[in-house]
């Protein structure tokens, strides 16, 4: 690190060179530098107007310039980051003291937020040692639980359904607002809902045995079922799935590369050897190939189970299908890139059989998962039917 020199000093040395005296043998018995010297006699020159160039006292107005430049950035760094922490997105934090305590989170300068914000130092630190209330203590605890859940749901869950899994699943008393203020305070949201299907009037082309009445009160009365594809670096990747209306659960499923007739019968016969259904229930679909194929109708008939075509083109004749496609879009799908079918598959597989049917929270069934679902009206099924 380079010496400092008085002010003095300096000014004396330059002017024993300017009375005469050899520059550098004047370097030499101070005991300074020639070169340093040499610096100093021409920024002397410069300050009397003997040389062009920046004179000591425009140098230090550029560098106290530069310093309230610096100053004042830094300033309106505080000012936005604490617009940021105001706005209209996030709660607004009671008093300064918790904007000061964001801020100090980013690294800003305690003593300098507090100037900038007009905030006695003192009341900061006055009210940062004040003990935390028995509320703060019960809101810090319930943001560690909604952050436990919303993980367990695969970052999946709103607060609806964070609310359901505290209160019915944990046994936690609080309200559906309280959960949504402090997930959004932490940051936490859920992924977007199912948007809504455009409807085409189209005119059918075979029986539909449903008419767009999917709530049914036991088991097995009802399947629906459909193909939903989803691109890989390796290509395309099917998966057909039958979903039982009563409880929302895939009840069969099958994933292939090819999207033809074996793909639907294989997930209509993983269905009838996993539920064993009674004859008289129906499997609806719609007019694709693979469905109004021969193999898939006397797969259904030879269960003893009736099939059951919506209109051509029209998503809403097939809406409960329509709608767990859009779940597992939007929860897993478009999440990320998939390179191989069998990651992609794999994930599908686990998103079905662990997400789906035993882990995730549906509305429509008062906030409980599928197979819970069909658990409970075995043993109360008037409850489970209400």
């Amino acid at each position: 690190m380079p010496r400092a020199y008085p002010a003095e000093f300096r000014a004396r040395a330059v002017a024993l060179v300017r009375a005469g005296k050899e520059q550098k043998q004047t370097a030499v018995e101070l005991g300074i530098h020639p070169v340093t010297l040499s610096s100093w006699v021409k920024q002397d020159r410069i300050d009397r107007g003997e040389l062009p160039g920046v004179s000591t006292s425009e140098s230090a107005e550029l560098r106290a310039a530069r310093r309230r430049i610096r100053e004042l950035e830094t300033e309106l760094l505080i000012v936005r980051q604490a617009a940021k922490f105001l706005g209209e997105d996030r709660p607004r934090p009671k008093g300064s003291s918790a904007v000061i305590e964001r801020l100090a989170d980013t690294g800003v300068p305690v003593d300098r937020a507090c100037r900038v914000l007009g905030v006695a130092r003192q009341n900061y630190y006055l009210a940062k040692r004040r003990p935390t209330t028995k509320t703060q203590l019960r809101r810090q605890w319930l943001t560690g639980l909604i952050r436990e859940v919303h993980v367990a749901s695969r970052g999946t869950y709103g607060y609806r359904r964070i609310h359901a899994e505290l209160t019915i699943g944990m046994s936690i008393r609080v309200c559906e607002r309280t959960v949504s203020v402090l997930m959004t305070q932490a940051g936490l949201y859920g992924l977007p809902g199912p948007t809504r299907v455009k409807r085409l009037r189209v005119v059918a082309t075979a029986d539909d045995l449903v008419n767009r009445k999917f709530h049914r009160l036991r088991p097995n009365e009802l399947w629906v079922t459909d193909i939903t594809q989803h691109r890989t670096k390796e290509g395309w990747l099917y998966c057909a799935a039958v979903l039982d209306a009563f409880s929302r659960r895939i009840v069969g499923w099958s994933i292939d590369s090819k999207q033809d007739s074996t793909l639907v019968v294989n997930a209509l016969d993983m269905a009838i050897r996993n539920r064993r259904p009674e004859p008289g229930g129906i499997v609806h679909a719609d007019h694709g190939v693979q469905f109004t194929s021969w193999v898939f109708g006397q797969k259904v008939r030879s269960a003893g189970l009736l099939p059951s075509f919506g209109t051509v083109g029209d998503g809403l004749d097939n809406a409960m299908m329509e709608s767990f496609w859009s779940s597992m879009q939007i929860e897993l799908l478009n999440r990320r890139r998939w390179k191989t079918r069998v990651e992609l598959a794999n994930a599908i597989f686990e998103y079905i059989e662990i997400f789906h049917n035993r882990q995730r929270r549906h509305s429509a069934l008062g906030y409980r998962t599928p197979i819970e679902y069909e658990l409970q009206s075995e043993h109360d099924p008037i409850t489970a039917a209400s």
